[in-house]
């Protein structure tokens, strides 16, 4: 097994993803308590704890063009520590509300810490990673969310709110243990012109007897490019191409109502009739998610990522559909089962292809030059997304009820199918060059 390093520096740089994921799984399993005052001195308002939920993702809007401009400054690695301290805060926050306000900061620089993640984490990985890895690598991201959110409804489900509170602020401690040891993205550093320092890092990837010269002469000519201001870089007619590309999958990742399913699944679970416990279903939930991003990992560098993004697409379509038909003519028929089974394969369809993908091609779109600011971004337009999303999703089911909600996915994720098809290229097993050379012809394949 040579270069397994590069695989533990890639779990390593993920595991502020495993922070984030924790932080959202957090606001399912402790709504009850805290919406009581059982948790807190105080009980917050339907309004305010709708702001609690939703903050994380608007501080994750915020973030991530902030930490493009800072790992194009300071790279990846110190940008990455330096989240340590601030998520810690944003968690003691958490530990120690007095007020409805203290919480909502907390969640807000918890968010901001995560979106930053969303950012650095890809981009390192598909930097350091060899390009037979390349796939493989920059879908870790999107692994350790699920597996974030499932380690949050875990605990959650069995501990009090405030064990969960610690048990989910140590993460970012052991995230900055684990990745202190790990090297800078040799790509970054031949940027910088730091050419041996780049050598060095590849070495401790791929393994001291492993030749890197071709590797590091190559990184070491693409780092000797005329440097290009990052705004001209943005504004080159193939950046604004990947950029179109890259934020319309982030759209498609957030409107096509994940979070607003993963929000609702306890209710629809119960309502079915399943005899589950709130928690039980949640867990079953995160559970369906982890095992369908493990598939498509294992899948992605031998089909390649357009076939996972079509199938993910396709199996949405048909599951809010289903769900749409459900909530619009069957709800007084005896077909629980029925959303049950929607929602474990629309999660499933997810994870499969929509939520790993698009953070994998952020990653991979761009030129090295133009790749901080226009990968920031398209990270901000998913986290604005989102926001909407959650914000929307209730006010559109209590004016015109669920089936509305699910009528409009339904048609977001045919849309995202006809687009996958015809507008985003297959970047498998190609160099970032080879990709680039696509994106201004314009091909597919």
């Amino acid at each position: 097994m040579s270069g397994w390093k590069q695989y533990l520096a890639g779990v390593a740089a993920a595991f502020g993803a495993f922070c984030l994921g924790a932080s959202i799984g957090w606001s399912g399993p402790v709504e009850k308590d805290v919406r009581m005052g059982a948790a807190y001195k105080f009980a917050p308002t339907s309004l305010e704890w709708g702001w609690i939920s939703s903050l994380l993702t608007l501080g994750a809007a915020a973030s991530c063009i902030p930490a493009g401009i800072l790992i194009a400054i300071f790279g990846r690695k110190i940008t990455m520590l330096g989240l340590t301290p601030p998520f810690m805060i944003g968690w003691l926050l958490i530990i120690i509300a007095q007020k409805p306000y203290m919480l909502m900061i907390g969640r807000f620089i918890v968010g901001a810490c995560g979106g930053a993640f969303c950012i650095t984490a890809p981009m390192y990985n598909t930097e350091i990673a060899e390009l037979s890895k390349r796939g493989v690598m920059g879908c870790f991201f999107q692994l350790l969310i699920v597996h974030g959110v499932l380690y949050g409804f875990i605990v959650g489900a069995c501990a009090k709110v405030k064990l969960m509170n610690i048990l989910c602020a140590i993460l970012p401690i052991i995230f900055f243990v684990f990745f202190l040891w790990m090297p800078e993205s040799p790509v970054y550093l031949a940027q910088k012109g730091k050419n041996d320092k780049a050598e060095k890092a590849l070495k401790f990837l791929r393994g001291k007897d492993a030749d890197v010269s071709a590797e590091a002469s190559q990184m070491a000519s693409e780092g000797q490019k005329e440097k290009v201001k990052p705004m001209q870089a943005l504004c080159r007619r193939n950046t604004l191409k990947s950029l179109a590309i890259s934020m319309m999958l982030m759209v498609f990742q957030q409107v096509t109502g994940i979070n607003a399913i993963i929000f609702y699944s306890t209710g629809i679970f119960t309502a079915a009739g399943t005899g589950l416990t709130p928690s039980t279903s949640t867990i079953i939930i995160g559970l369906v998610m982890v095992i369908a991003t493990i598939i498509s990992i294992a899948l992605i560098d031998r089909v390649g990522r357009k076939i996972l993004l079509l199938i993910s697409a396709a199996l949405m379509f048909i599951t809010t559909m289903l769900m749409a038909i459900y909530f619009q003519w069957l709800t007084l028929k005896d077909v629980g089962w029925l959303p049950v089974l929607a929602i474990c394969v629309f999660i499933s369809g997810f994870s499969f292809g929509f939520g790993p993908v698009p953070w994998l091609l952020m990653a991979e779109l761009f030129a090295e030059d133009a790749k901080p600011v226009a990968g920031a971004i398209a990270g901000t337009t998913n986290w604005m997304c989102a926001f909407l999303v959650t914000l929307a999703f209730p006010l559109i089911k209590d004016e015109w009820g669920p089936a509305a909600c699910f009528w409009i996915f339904a048609a977001v994720s045919f849309a995202a199918i006809v687009f996958v098809l015809f507008l985003v290229p297959e970047t498998k097993g190609k160099t970032l060059n080879e990709i680039q050379g696509l994106i201004a012809a314009g091909k597919k394949d």
